[in-house]
């Protein structure tokens, strides 16, 4: 267990691990889940099966923070609780292991933070760069979970290095830790909201102070964030509270969901949330409107989650319904078997429930089938930090059932298509177990540009549909098909919101106007992104130098 270090120290001590712990230079880029548990009785072992509930939005470490706040409502002649230190555990690999029941017993507390970790590119070896973050500065204790990435990190980095800043990771999440503890205002509350006034781009975070638990998110809210209550759950009976990244995490901690944090919304639940059931709320200023992120329906939040608002299940499978009436399966001569459509284990089933149902209302005959055996004790190959690894996890993963495809036309369903190479083996699978034909349809359009707001694509060159320069027939022989489908742009934005194209409520919601991002589709990007393409020695936007500057300027 770890006390919090001081701010200049940042980054210096060490969690629990039993890996080498050598820190050499390394960048970072995290797309991870976070947690936030508020007056919860074993808080720690409350908070370890929120993250076991967002193990898949990152596997490749975890952490936890645990404090003691007093929760009860100031009363006269009662002396103020002095602040106890907070204590940390972080680890690498999954959950399980990186908790054991003496590591979470050893956590005492009533309050905590988690944060499940994915990085994209080496930091395997450091957990110095893991969340999540824990300091302590003028104000007190604080702790950060950070869910994104920003947009602007490049200008915020170069800022504070060139005033002697000493920056501990890579990691855009350590930013926030600095643009709070430079700030003028004189709460500890003002600070942390003046900090998140200079971020752009996706953050989703839970903070926890020495007197409450902060949940905010960004403006545009490209990242989902919850809020819980937990009945019964605190001390003397009061209720406990909740904020996850998804509700499958609230599920997971028997919390009811109350509602989701709003685009720009800053919450604080305190001793008064747990007396009078309210949360504070402050509202940051929005430049850009509101874009959140389509994909996390597509592919990254879990089925049994809500997600802005709306069940992950119901969205996929009217995109499925959608892709049906712009690529429908094959028509067979009469007689023949009809085709059998099998998704891609597991991420494309709901789609694929869809998509069939759509196709046999229209007229389109066809049966949905398990087409594969998935290896339950590998992970994602998406989320495997290198092409390596991906390659050699599909070929773990899956085996084809010969009983279903021999002979048969198979239209393969995936949710998405990033690189190919994941799609192409299963395809050859198809081929190698004896199927007649083999159709590939994708549940979302192309993937033609990266993400800067945190999802991990690759470059735009590497990417497949670039790579064929958006030829179907190149990459239907690339790939080994019959033939290929994409669903469109328009019509994943209309499927999400349970509409036709066509539809009059669609008037006037192209682009970023339907709310949602899809610049990993499209390449419109709803907020600045060329610092991230530049790198870090992009120049400072005068209007953010302005800003910054009134960091430093005398108190």
């Amino acid at each position: 267990m770890n006390a919090p270090q001081d701010l200049e120290d940042f980054g210096t001590a060490q969690g629990h691990t039993n890996a080498d712990m050598s820190i050499e230079p390394e960048q970072y880029n995290e797309k991870c889940g976070v947690i936030g548990m508020f007056n919860v009785e074993q808080v720690a072992h409350a908070t370890y099966y929120g993250l076991v509930g967002l193990q898949h939005r990152g596997q490749e470490g975890a952490g936890m923070v645990v404090g003691n706040i007093d929760v009860r409502a100031p009363a006269p002649g009662r002396a103020v609780s002095e602040h106890t230190p907070f204590t940390e555990h972080k680890g690498m690999g999954l959950v399980h292991n990186v908790f054991s029941k003496e590591d979470l017993d050893a956590l005492p507390g009533n309050c905590a933070i988690g944060h499940t970790r994915y990085s994209t590119s080496g930091g395997k070896k450091a957990l110095v760069g893991y969340q999540p973050f824990l300091v302590k500065y003028a104000a007190g204790n604080l702790a950060l979970a950070h869910n994104g990435n920003l947009s602007n990190q490049n200008e915020l980095r170069q800022f504070f290095e060139q005033h002697g800043v000493l920056m501990q990771t890579n990691v855009d999440s350590e930013l926030f830790l600095h643009l709070i503890s430079h700030s003028k205002r004189r709460s500890q509350i003002d600070q942390i909201f003046d900090a998140m006034t200079q971020a752009e781009g996706a953050f989703s975070c839970v903070i926890m102070t020495d007197e409450c638990m902060v949940a905010v998110r960004d403006p545009n809210g490209f990242r989902p964030l919850v809020i819980g209550r937990m009945k019964g759950r605190g001390s003397n009976g009061t209720d406990g509270f909740c904020i996850a990244s998804e509700t499958c995490a609230l599920d997971m901690c028997k919390a009811e969901y109350v509602r989701d944090v709003e685009p720009g919304e800053m919450v604080l639940i305190s001793h008064k949330t747990v007396t009078m059931g309210t949360f504070g709320t402050l509202k940051l200023p929005s430049k850009f409107g509101v874009s959140q992120c389509i994909f996390e329906y597509v592919y990254f939040a879990r089925p049994d989650s809500i997600v802005f608002g709306d069940h992950v299940t119901k969205v996929r499978r009217d995109h499925g319904r959608q892709l049906a009436r712009e690529h429908p399966v094959p028509r067979v001569a009469d007689g023949d078997p009809v085709p059998v459509v099998v998704p891609v284990p597991d991420s494309a089933a709901h789609a694929t429930i869809g998509f069939v149902e759509e196709n046999i209302r229209l007229g389109f005959p066809c049966i949905q089938d398990l087409g594969f055996f998935r290896n339950p004790y590998v992970g994602r190959s998406f989320i495997a930090p290198s092409q390596e690894h991906r390659d050699l996890k599909v070929r773990c993963k899956f085996n084809p059932m010969k009983a279903v495809v021999q002979d048969r036309i198979v239209i393969l369903v995936d949710d998405s298509i990033v690189r190919g190479t994941t799609a192409k083996a299963l395809i050859a699978l198809m081929k190698s177990a004896g199927a007649k034909e083999v159709h590939f349809r994708v549940a979302s359009p192309p993937v033609t540009d990266p993400c800067y707001f945190g999802m991990d694509f690759p470059s735009r060159e590497e990417l497949f549909f670039n790579s064929h320069k958006g030829s179907n027939s190149s990459m239907a022989e690339w790939l080994g098909v019959t033939s290929i489908g994409y669903l469109s742009a328009e019509g994943l934005v209309s499927s999400t919101l349970g509409v036709q194209p066509d539809h009059p409520s669609m008037a006037g919601r192209a682009g970023n106007a339907s709310g949602f991002c899809r610049a990993c589709f499209t390449g419109d990007y709803p907020v600045p992104v060329d610092s991230c393409k530049e790198g870090p020695k992009t120049v400072i936007r005068q209007d953010s130098s302005a800003q910054l500057q009134r960091l430093f300027e005398k108190r």
